[in-house]
């Protein structure tokens, strides 16, 4: 029995359960209303208190399933730690194409920053805005800086949202996402994409569900590397007309490395929005840096969670960005990358329609490719041959939809040896 009059005894009583093994992994908690009838307290309270624990992972949020007791088990993550099998899951960048810091280290040493200082390096953040003015003119935006583009989502999506609030994600969805969305106890409402991006049927349903937040990817998209085409964020532009304080999230991820231009969900009379562009894809994922640019109240809120002495992104950080984003030989160097990624995947994309299997030479650093046979089987045939490939399964938002047939593949840096023993398995495995 959940016992408790405020929100930290709610959270203690139902940490005190699971501890005693009376709540299990997979155990449904009272629905909020259901909980403050039952305890005789505001539903504010029974809110927070199911915000705690969301919080620190006790418990995760379903939606329409309901609040559950989180399990120890393991979430799939961008990366693998080890694997004796050949990596085509990873999705990480080549460490070949990331530019060596070493010699912008040395420019970067000067006086240490203190704290009350202003957050924000000053060269960084000038360089920024110019960037981002150039693809989304606005009067009002403002620079923020986090760690990391999954740090930022999970810090808008905090200034702006309460618990079961409806989050509309693109589906197949950014494992990050869905992972910050659940645990923070919002409700995921997923929005189907296809080649042009997020498609207005599906906005539009989102909208009429109540979504008050939007987290899109205009370049990139992962899993299925598609980019938002011109006409289609036109077309979603005219959708969010109406509904101008929805908080629009684009994490614009492949920024520097993509062959597109930047179509945006962002028109200039929107409230209430957010442009995200992490360094992770072409700095290396240890620069844990993203760039945001918001509108004033989004600014002034986020600024709020990025206080000196607690959160800041450290300014050695920030002025080593600065100084590799401005060095001509470094942007040239991430010119290259870009290049690399595109040829290797068209080229891999081509060879394998060559064998009957059509997958488009989308934009980003795998490939989304669709089988004759259910994933998951597709895989552990793969696995049996020696390669580790990802599910489409993983990326799913509605999990009563049927079994995905599509993999995952980053293949750019395999050897063309390896590339076409990849090949020759992805055709067996089909069979």
């Amino acid at each position: 029995m959940i016992t408790g009059t405020t929100a930290a005894e709610i959270a203690g009583s139902v940490r005190g359960l699971r501890e005693r093994g009376m709540l299990r992994p997979g155990d449904a908690l009272p629905p909020v209303r259901e909980l403050a009838g039952l305890l005789g307290v505001n539903r504010n309270t029974a809110v927070a208190a199911y915000r705690q624990l969301a919080q620190a992972g006790l418990v995760v949020s379903r939606g329409r399933a309901g609040t559950l007791i989180a399990g120890a088990e393991s979430v799939a993550q961008e990366g693998v730690a080890d694997t004796v099998l050949h990596d085509v899951a990873s999705g990480n960048p080549d460490p070949a194409l990331i530019p060596d810091p070493t010699a912008a280290l040395s420019r970067i040493v000067g006086r240490p920053v203190l704290y009350g200082e202003p957050v924000i390096d000053a060269g960084l953040e000038e360089w920024t805005r110019e960037w981002m003015l150039a693809d989304l003119p606005r009067d009002d935006l403002q620079i923020c800086v986090t760690s990391g583009a999954v740090d930022a989502v999970e810090r808008l999506l905090a200034q702006a949202l309460m618990r079961d609030d409806a989050v509309a994600l693109e589906d197949p969805c950014f494992l990050a996402s869905i992972h910050t969305v659940r645990l923070g106890g919002y409700r995921a409402v997923p929005v189907p994409v296809d080649d042009e991006g997020m498609t207005v049927e599906g906005l539009s349903a989102a909208l009429d569900a109540g979504v008050r937040a939007i987290i899109s990817t205009p370049r990139a998209q992962n899993p299925t590397g598609v980019s938002l085409s011109p006409a289609r964020a036109a077309a979603l532009r005219e959708v969010l007309a109406e509904h101008p304080y929805v908080l629009i999230i684009e994490d614009d991820h492949f920024s520097l490395l993509s062959p597109h231009p930047y179509a945006s969900l962002i028109s200039p009379e929107h409230r209430r929005y957010a442009l995200v562009r992490s360094v992770s894809k072409f700095l290396g994922p240890d620069m844990c840096l993203a760039l945001a640019a918001t509108d004033p109240t989004t600014a002034e809120r986020l600024s709020m969670r990025l206080s000196p002495g607690t959160t800041w992104v450290s300014h050695l950080l920030q002025r080593l960005a600065h100084a590799q984003l401005t060095d001509a030989d470094v942007r040239a160097q991430i010119s290259r990358a870009a290049a690399y990624y595109a040829e290797r995947n068209a080229t891999f994309a081509a060879a394998l329609a060559a064998r009957g299997i059509p997958t488009a030479s989308s934009d980003g650093l795998s490939l989304w490719v669709q089988l004759a046979v259910p994933a998951r089987i597709a895989a552990e045939r793969l696995m049996r041959r020696g390669w580790l490939a990802r599910t489409g399964d993983e990326f799913r938002l509605d999990e009563t939809t049927p079994a995905s047939h599509h993999l995952r593949l980053t293949v750019h840096d395999l050897s063309d040896a390896d590339a076409e023993r990849l090949i020759d398995d992805l055709a067996a495995a089909q069979r």
